[in-house]
């Protein structure tokens, strides 16, 4: 028997990658509408998205789609599903679990500011969210994060990588190189090392420049001004070009004489496994203290350098620059590594053995709640969201008009306007 699982967001073509290729599943991806750096994602043939980001429009979307699916699989949408009563298994990837929204002034380990300020019946309905999950899965530091608030966390470091769409084979882009040439995609914050790659390079001795994305982290002001610093002090061998359709991203990476990678949270992602499928050596910081599960089994991760401060980070660039020995045993390391966490096969088999199990305790994808407490549930959201009573008041009485309500995700932000004509200059 298929099972049939209803996925809903993703998280940089993950849920995607793992759809292709589970053989027992068949996932069917229904995700937010393409803005911000989403515009540059790869095209999506086969995956149906919400028309608005308003959620009782989503959640009215889910409703009438649910009945033909078995179980849920999430990606920071626990909200939709438990306003919609599913049984679903939450998977973590990033900031919604270690800046969670039922936190009272979430912050990340290295902002002051918060990335979330909610009142306290948001933190209770995102907590009630939360807790609503029938499994929770997360990997490295995510993982370290979920095991703060739950006792029965999933840990898995596997991370499927389309082979397909990341391989030696992939035609490079067509620029001419001067001089040893790294590629760095990934957004310019502090979360990704930026500022330690720019300390960096200012005690490197070799000769080399940096492709970098002009693709700045903007959430929050702390972030904003973190951005107008990196500008100013912006090193002479980094060439910004502008964002990257994630089509094209590979064609980079089979360009590059080597990738630079997170330089900041110790552990891979998804820039460096890519970048490995595609032949190219890797510089990434290593934080031996992170823990990378495979099959119940820790594996250490060769990436380097095994130390972020500048220093070290400087000698593993002039080292990689210099000796093609040195470039080539550290690349045929990350690439055993990169082949155990990253197979796309055995990621897609573990992920199948997942949702049969849980098929097996749950025989439906409707958690069956009642009536009342699934229309309270939506309630406490719109109240939590600042709402006009005669909103809730339409919600009660069954109004089709009550869907046009105002929710916490229905207007772009700033950022994300100002991102947007970016992309369209």
């Amino acid at each position: 028997m298929v099972i049939k699982v209803l996925a809903i967001g993703d998280v940089g073509d993950i849920i995607r990658t793992i759809q292709k290729y589970t053989k027992k599943s068949e996932i069917h991806l229904i995700n937010y509408p393409q803005d911000g750096a989403q515009f540059f994602m790869a095209p999506y043939y086969d995956v149906e998205f919400f028309k608005t980001r308003k959620v009782q429009e989503q959640v009215k979307k889910i409703n009438e789609i649910k009945d033909d699916f078995d179980i849920c699989l999430t990606t920071g949408s626990e909200r939709i599903a438990y306003l919609a009563d599913l049984n679903y298994v939450a998977y973590y990837l990033g900031r919604d679990i270690d800046v969670p929204r039922f936190k009272k002034n979430s912050t990340e380990e290295w902002q002051t500011e918060p990335l979330h300020n909610l009142n306290f019946f948001e933190r209770k309905f995102y907590w009630s969210a939360f807790k609503n999950a029938i499994a929770h899965v997360a990997g490295k530091w995510q993982f370290e994060h979920l095991s703060k608030y739950t006792k029965n966390g999933i840990n898995t470091s596997r991370d499927a990588i389309d082979t397909d769409q990341f391989n030696p084979n992939i035609k490079p882009i067509e620029r001419k190189k001067t001089k040893f040439t790294f590629f760095s995609p990934m957004r310019m914050e502090r979360a990704k090392g930026t500022d330690l790659l720019w300390n960096a390079i200012k005690l490197c001795k070799s000769d080399f420049e940096i492709l970098g994305v002009d693709w700045f982290g903007e959430t929050t002001e702390e972030e904003r001004q973190f951005k107008r610093k990196l500008i100013d002090e912006m090193p002479p061998q980094i060439k910004l070009i502008p964002p990257i359709k994630r089509s094209e991203i590979a064609r980079y990476y089979t360009y590059a004489d080597a990738v630079i990678a997170n330089l900041f949270i110790g552990t891979y992602e998804a820039v460096g496994i890519e970048s490995v499928m595609c032949g190219t050596p890797v510089i990434q910081y290593t934080d031996k203290r992170r823990k990378i599960i495979v099959d119940g089994k820790e594996i250490k991760s060769p990436f380097q350098p095994f130390s972020n401060d500048p220093k070290s980070i400087a000698e593993v660039i002039d080292k990689v620059v210099e000796s093609k020995e040195f470039r080539e045993k550290l690349f045929d390391d990350e690439y055993e590594f990169v082949n155990k966490i990253a197979d796309p096969v055995k990621c897609a088999e573990w992920w199948d053995r997942i949702f049969e199990d849980l098929t097996k305790k749950h025989k439906s994808i409707r958690k069956n709640s009642s009536p009342l407490r699934v229309k309270l549930r939506m309630i406490s959201f719109l109240i939590a969201n600042r709402l006009y009573s005669s909103k809730i008041k339409k919600l009660l009485l069954g109004s089709s008009s009550s869907k046009t309500g105002q929710t916490l995700y229905d207007n772009p932000s700033q950022s994300y306007s100002q991102e947007m004509n970016h992309t369209k200059e």
